[in-house]
């Protein structure tokens, strides 16, 4: 775990959920080089193994603004990258950066930083009160059907999005960009040519897919840099193991996802 109170003031953050990604076939992908965007960026080349705190992207998402990223498999009490204060936290350490503040993104608010949100999946569409939620937390926020998990295209048209919202914040100002990506969530099948249904195989098809595009983002990003990142999956989703289908089940292909956090220097 890097030292949060080390970048939180100095670098711009960016925090990215690759919706509904298992971390299997995150990791067989990265294995065979199929992903190499994210296997040059992430620390040793590989994905960290951990655990969800939810197993669907309300929950999981709820738990990630109020501090509670991914927890490391290997058993033990895990110091937390960043917590919002509170009495008889044993996670809190000294390389956790503590907000007195309700959710992580009002509590960067309050020490310079301005917020901006790019939505995909539903909990992110601003099209009923409860999909206001996590946007409302933010000072700018975008969806449009087009960033939504209908749309084949929409990982580029994310990825537009979010810099052209990025480009007009002065340098001197730093920035928290938030990036649900809704290309790896069902429906995925057109991202494998001939599939007639979702799949391990379309599952893993829409992750090269979203790496692809990644490229695009982290080189746009570089000229502003340098940025604390932090790549994560909300939760899994199940294909059939034991009966299950789908998430928000306490299955271990749901509660197993891929993180990672790494500092993207500047580059010209």
């Amino acid at each position: 775990m890097l030292d949060a109170n080390r970048y939180v003031g100095t670098h711009d953050i960016l925090f990215i959920t690759l919706d509904a990604l298992r971390y299997d076939v995150a990791r067989d992908e990265l294995a065979a080089g199929r992903t190499p965007t994210l296997a040059g960026l992430l620390p040793g080349g590989r994905w960290e193994e951990r655990h969800s705190p939810g197993s669907f992207t309300y929950s999981a998402h709820a738990a990630f603004f109020a501090g509670f990223l991914p927890t490391p498999v290997r058993p033990g009490k895990h110091e937390r990258l960043f917590a919002l204060r509170f009495p008889g936290s044993e996670t809190t350490g000294r390389h956790t950066y503590v907000f007195d503040a309700p959710d992580i993104v009002t509590g960067l608010r309050g020490v310079g930083y301005y917020s901006i949100c790019v939505g995909g999946v539903g909990f992110f569409n601003k099209q009923t009160p409860l999909g206001c939620v996590f946007p409302n937390m933010f000072d700018e926020s975008h969806w449009r059907p087009e960033l939504g998990v209908a749309d084949p295209s929409s990982m580029p048209n994310q990825v537009r999005t979010a810099l052209a919202a990025v480009e007009p914040v002065p340098l001197s100002r730093r920035l928290l960009l938030f990036l649900n990506v809704s290309a790896i969530h069902q429906p995925n099948r057109f991202y494998l040519s001939g599939a007639g249904e979702d799949s391990i195989a379309t599952h893993a098809a829409a992750l090269r897919h979203v790496d692809q595009y990644l490229a695009r983002l982290f080189a746009r990003l570089r000229r502003r840099g340098p940025w604390f990142c932090i790549v994560c999956s909300d939760h899994g989703t199940a294909y059939g193991e034991d009966g299950h289908h789908g998430h928000r089940v306490a299955h271990p292909v749901v509660w197993t996802v891929p993180y990672a956090e790494f500092v993207l220097e500047a580059h010209a």
